[in-house]
C-alpha cells in the first residue's frame, strides 16, 4: 500500500491539522519486519515513533524521555513483554504511561496476564492499520484526558487551599479585633494581650517535643493556641466598670461577678462555633476562655475540673497567663520580678498548674523574661 497517500487522504477526511503536537509512541518487538510495519503506520499518522527491539534498552531510553504511549510484544529474548511491563509500572516516572500488548498469542490467560501487569488494550497478531490506528489514537486520548483531570485537581486543591487561608485569616483578624476591644477596657493589661499569646506559642512548641503531650501537640495545634491564646479575658466586655477598673481588690461578691467572664467569654464563642461547628480555631478559643482559670487540683472556676480533665491548651494559658500577671503593676500590688514569679510557678506545679507544663516553663523561663522585657507595659 502507499502509505504516503493514504495519510493525505485520511488526514483530508479527519480534518487532523498538520501542526498540531505530535504525540512521541515507543515500539518495543524483536520482529523487524512488524517495528517496521508499525512505525509505517503510526508515522503516516504523523506520531513520532522510536523502535526497539531490546526491552532492557527500550526502558534506559524511556525513563531519559518518557514516550506518551508504548506498543510492547510478549514473545522476547532476555526479557519478555510480560517482565518489561513490571518494570514500567514500578517506575515512578513510567507507571501512567499507556501500555498496549500487540502479540500472536491469542489464549485468554496470556491476555488476563497482559491486563494483570498493567496493560490497557492487547492486540492480536496480525494486526490491522484501521484497528492500530484506531486504539492507538483512542488510548491517546484518554490519556490526554486523564492528565488535564489531574492538572484541573492540581488548580482545584491550590483553589480550595487559597480560600481556606482566606477563611482563616479573616478569622486571625476577628480574633486580634476582639482581643483589642477587651484590651482597650482595661488599660492595666497593656502588652498581656501580646505577651501572653507568646508564651502559650513558646510552652507549645516545647510541649510538642516532649513525649508526654507529642500525640496531642503538632504545628496545629501550637498555631490555634497562639491565633486564640487572645481570646481568654473576651468575656471581660460583659464585666461592669466599677468592678473591672476597681483600683484595689475585689470584694467577695464582686470577684463572683468578675469570674464570670470566663462564662461570657465563652457563650459568646459558642454562638460562633454553632455556625462554623468544624472552626478548630473557635473551638480552642472556647476552651481557653472557659477554662484558663481551672486549677490542676481542681480548686479553679468556673467547674473545678481536676488534672488532664482540663484541655491542654487552657492549661497552657494558666501558666502564661499567671506569670504575666504576676510580672504586672496592679492598683493594689507591686510587680514582681522575673525571680518571684518563677518561684511562685515553681511552686505551684502539681497544685495549680500541670507539672509536665512547668517542666516546660522552667526550660524555657529565660524566654518568658526576654519576652516581658521587650513588651513593656504602655
Amino acid at each position: 500500500m502507499n502509505w504516503n497517500l493514504y495519510n493525505n487522504v485520511w488526514k483530508i477526511k479527519t480534518g487532523r491539522k498538520m501542526n498540531q503536537e505530535r504525540a512521541t509512541i515507543m515500539i518495543i518487538d524483536d520482529t523487524p519486519a512488524n517495528l517496521t510495519l508499525l512505525q509505517e503506520i503510526l508515522q503516516s499518522q504523523d506520531y513520532r515513533v522510536l523502535v526497539f527491539t531490546r526491552g532492557s534498552m527500550a526502558l534506559k531510553a524511556a525513563e531519559k524521555s518518557p514516550p506518551d504511549l508504548i506498543l510492547l510484544d510478549i514473545t522476547m529474548p532476555e526479557m519478555d513483554g510480560f517482565e518489561v511491563c513490571r518494570n514500567l509500572k514500578s517506575n515512578e516516572i513510567l507507571k501512567n504511561i499507556p501500555v498496549l500488548f500487540i502479540s500472536a498469542l491469542t489464549s485468554a490467560s496470556d491476555k488476563v496476564k497482559a491486563f494483570h501487569e498493567g496493560g490497557v488494550d492487547y492486540i492480536t497478531k496480525p494486526f490491522y492499520f484501521e484497528e492500530i490506528r484506531a486504539r492507538v489514537e483512542t488510548h491517546l486520548r484518554l490519556s490526554r484526558i486523564q492528565k488535564e483531570i489531574e492538572r484541573h485537581n492540581l488548580h482545584l486543591e491550590d483553589l480550595i487551599k487559597e480560600k481556606i487561608l482566606e477563611v482563616v485569616n479573616s478569622q486571625i483578624a476577628t480574633i486580634h479585633a476582639l482581643s483589642i476591644l477587651t484590651e482597650s477596657r482595661d488599660d492595666d493589661t497593656g502588652w498581656h494581650i501580646e505577651r501572653t499569646r507568646l508564651f502559650c506559642k513558646i510552652l507549645a512548641e516545647r510541649l510538642k517535643n516532649s513525649s508526654n503531650y507529642s500525640n496531642i501537640v503538632d504545628s496545629h495545634f501550637v498555631e490555634s493556641v497562639f491565633q486564640t491564646a487572645p481570646l481568654h479575658d473576651i468575656g471581660k466586655v460583659g464585666i461592669p466598670d466599677s468592678i473591672l477598673l476597681k483600683p484595689g481588690p475585689l470584694t467577695p461578691e464582686e470577684f463572683e461577678i468578675m469570674k464570670s467572664h470566663v462564662i461570657l467569654g465563652a457563650k459568646t464563642l459558642d454562638t460562633v462555633l454553632e455556625e462554623y461547628p468544624q472552626n478548630r480555631f473557635i473551638a480552642t478559643g472556647i476552651e481557653i476562655t472557659r477554662f484558663h482559670h481551672e486549677k490542676w487540683n481542681g480548686r479553679g472556676y468556673p467547674d473545678r475540673l481536676v488534672g488532664v480533665a482540663i484541655p491542654l491548651s487552657a492549661r497552657i494559658m494558666a501558666v502564661a497567663d499567671v506569670y504575666d500577671s504576676l510580672r504586672s503593676e496592679r492598683p493594689y500590688k507591686d510587680a514582681f520580678s522575673h525571680e518571684k514569679s518563677y518561684d511562685i510557678i515553681m511552686k505551684g506545679s502539681g497544685e495549680d498548674f500541670d507539672p509536665v507544663i512547668v517542666e516546660a516553663f522552667n526550660e524555657c523561663e529565660k524566654e518568658f523574661a526576654d519576652i516581658h522585657a521587650n513588651f513593656k507595659i504602655r
